[in-house]
């Protein structure tokens, strides 16, 4: 599980730092920058897909064994025992990208804009209140859990592809935040914070000195990680697998037991 969420942790952070790559230059001018959302939203979810069809254990995909638990088929125990190791394995794995990132060169594109832009949205995200930062999970880890669900019902991986792109474009055009992606995204622009030519360019583009200082990893955990991880708790959990449970499963696990009596 461990080696598993290393592997989707890393898949996740490609994502992101792909989709940072081709949209940074939109998201700089108010004009565009909903079409840069779109562009991103359309890169980020080939993340997903190396999940789901290479093969790794993903947390926010992995809080639909909820369902195995209502269906009493998986204990708590192990539920949660696979959601703290993958969760770690995800954040070994988005950490190491951000740190190959940083030492990679890539981020002085465009005379350091790509390193700017990723301060820039490190800092976004670590100034969300402890609300918004929730709402924004619980809603993004609905959409991605229920591209997880079609993906499983798609007989093959065109199908898998499909019932994954759209979801997951959906949600990251839509602005919401994921605890996985943002174990890359709020680590890369602490560590290219130490980078005085990125933070003069992130100066340039509307910084301040306050939500500067305010990145931090303290910042990372309370303001964002947290708060995000339980909304998509909630938002996988309850708007997913509990309605989907008890529309489809709960009838059916219920003559099972009468037929046991």
């Amino acid at each position: 599980m461990l080696l598993l969420g290393f592997l989707a942790g890393a898949f996740i952070a490609f994502a992101a730092e792909g989709s940072n790559m081709a949209a940074f230059n939109l998201w700089l001018n108010s004009d565009t920058y909903g079409l840069g959302k779109a562009l991103a939203g359309a890169i980020f979810g080939t993340g997903l897909m190396l999940v789901i069809i290479a093969g790794g254990e993903l947390f926010t995909g992995n809080v639909l064994i909820l369902t195995g638990v209502m269906q009493k088929e998986v204990t708590i125990r192990k539920m949660l025992k696979n959601w703290l190791l993958v969760y770690l394995g995800n954040f070994i794995g988005s950490i190491f990208i951000a740190w190959m990132m940083n030492n990679s060169s890539l981020f002085d594109s465009s005379a350091s804009g790509l390193g700017a832009i990723t301060i820039k949205i490190a800092s976004y995200k670590v100034g969300l209140s402890f609300g918004n930062a929730f709402i924004l999970g619980l809603m993004c880890n609905w959409l991605v859990c229920l591209a997880v669900w079609m993906a499983w019902g798609a007989r093959d991986i065109t199908g898998k592809i499909h019932a994954i792109f759209f979801p997951i474009w959906l949600f990251i055009t839509s602005g919401f935040e994921h605890s996985v992606a943002n174990m890359y995204y709020i680590p890369a622009g602490i560590i290219a914070k130490r980078n005085p030519g990125m933070v003069d360019a992130a100066m340039n583009y509307g910084l301040t000195a306050e939500k500067l200082i305010n990145l931090n990893w303290q910042s990372f955990a309370v303001k964002n990680l947290i708060p995000v991880t339980l909304g998509n708790i909630v938002g996988g959990g309850v708007l997913v697998t509990c309605i989907y449970w008890f529309c489809y499963l709960r009838s059916s696990k219920a003559v099972e037991a009468a037929a046991d009596d």
